[in-house]
């Protein structure tokens, strides 16, 4: 009993939410709920069952199969193109995009830190980047899961407790929820939101964290049935935190006149919480930064050696090879304050390639009564699955369209 009780603890779902609620996600929540009030939060609502229908799927593979994203879709494309090109893709939209994505996470802790203690960010964001990688070279899933828990816990009180303070209007938060509008200017925003919360890398993370989390000597349904459950409390979580963010900045800033400024968010909330509000802001900003400067460089780990066929544990040495790649490159980018802009772009495009591709694939996959049996999706699945790809399709499309500057 004791340890059945141990396994149902929060997991990988938690990876999932420390993952994608980073400095990018706080900066799109805020700048939705200030410019469009509570408007968007259908997007937000959206993206989150989403993000569970792909992500449970995602852990079910990983848990029925013992392998990971990457090496079912390196094993399962049956033309050599398709397969070669999917290669492609995954290093392209998950290594190479994680290494230019997590200046920006290192760039959001150290700023939290710099403007609590005067120090300048330089130093902070060589201080994260070496914390960051004591963690991962300690090759414990086990440390990692702890320290991101209470980082995402961090956030959540800090988050919620700002929006329970402000006290938005529960009438406002219903409509926004469940009556789908989109105000003039608020398509790209709308997407940005979606496409925040529905990241590609997190699909070869979870599917990979589920392994070290639940051994396959423990009966597969019973993982299956804790992995669901640990998925739906975890990122029931993160939409609870973006929830929050959101719900702070319609509040503070929309129809009140007073202007919206990402870089001064916290000052510009102090009317609403007094002194602690830049203290607050900043304990969030610094919890979300730090652990998708953690999650980054793991989840290319995972999908970069799975997508090459290289080990994937922990301690491998090409494993360590593409985090510490990632996390130098974000952590001297961070450092020297600026972003390799070229590489973000390249990465956009791919994850905009990268994001249907998988989607369409991982469909197909848990339709696969051969590989996964009494496990293989069934109709409510496909139909939730089908809807999510279409949506994923467009994203993935209109994501292509913007980077190109043809929107």
């Amino acid at each position: 009993m004791t340890s059945t009780t141990r396994r149902f603890r929060f997991g990988p779902g938690l990876l999932v939410t420390a993952a994608f609620i980073g400095p990018g996600t706080i900066t799109t929540a805020s700048s939705a709920g200030a410019h469009f009030g509570f408007a968007l939060l259908w997007a937000l609502l959206f993206s989150i069952i989403a993000t569970y229908v792909l992500q449970e799927m995602s852990a079910r593979l990983g848990l029925a199969t013992r392998a990971g994203l990457a090496e079912a879709m390196r094993a399962h494309f049956s033309s050599p193109v398709l397969g070669k090109l999917a290669v492609v893709l995954v290093v392209l939209a998950i290594g190479v995009g994680n290494a230019a994505y997590e200046a920006g996470n290192i760039a959001g802790a150290s700023l939290a830190l710099s403007t609590v203690s005067g120090t300048g960010t330089t130093f902070w964001s060589i201080i994260i980047g070496l914390g960051a990688a004591l963690l991962l070279a300690s090759g414990r899933y086990a440390v990692l899961e702890g320290v991101l828990i209470v980082l995402v816990l961090v956030m959540s009180v800090v988050f919620v407790l700002a929006a329970i303070v402000i006290g938005p209007s529960p009438g406002d938060l219903l409509r926004g929820l469940l009556r789908p509008t989109l105000p003039e200017g608020s398509v790209m925003v709308a997407i940005a939101l979606i496409g925040t919360t529905v990241v590609p890398y997190n699909l070869f993370l979870h599917a990979n964290a589920v392994r070290e989390k639940w051994p396959a000597n423990l009966p597969l349904k019973q993982a299956i049935h804790e992995s669901r459950l640990d998925s739906g409390l975890s990122i029931g979580l993160g939409g609870l935190i973006t929830l929050a963010i959101m719900s702070t900045a319609a509040t503070a800033f929309f129809g009140t006149g007073v202007a919206f400024d990402g870089n001064s968010l916290a000052l510009q909330l102090e009317p609403l919480l007094g002194p602690a509000a830049h203290s607050i802001f900043a304990a969030g900003l610094f919890a979300g930064g730090l652990t998708s400067a953690i999650t980054a460089p793991l989840a290319a780990s995972y999908a970069v050696c799975g997508a090459l066929g290289w080990s994937s544990r922990m301690t491998a040495p090409g494993f360590r090879l593409v985090w510490i790649g990632v996390l130098v490159t974000g952590t001297l980018f961070a450092a020297l304050g600026t972003r390799p802009l070229s590489a973000i772009l390249l990465a956009q495009m791919a994850n905009g390639l990268l994001l249907p591709v998988v989607a369409v694939f991982l469909l197909m996959v848990m339709n696969s009564r051969a590989l996964l049996g009494a496990q293989a999706n069934r109709w409510p699945a496909n139909l939730l699955g089908g809807v999510v790809v279409a949506v994923a399709v467009g994203l993935g499309g209109l994501k292509i369209l913007d980077v190109a500057g043809w929107l």
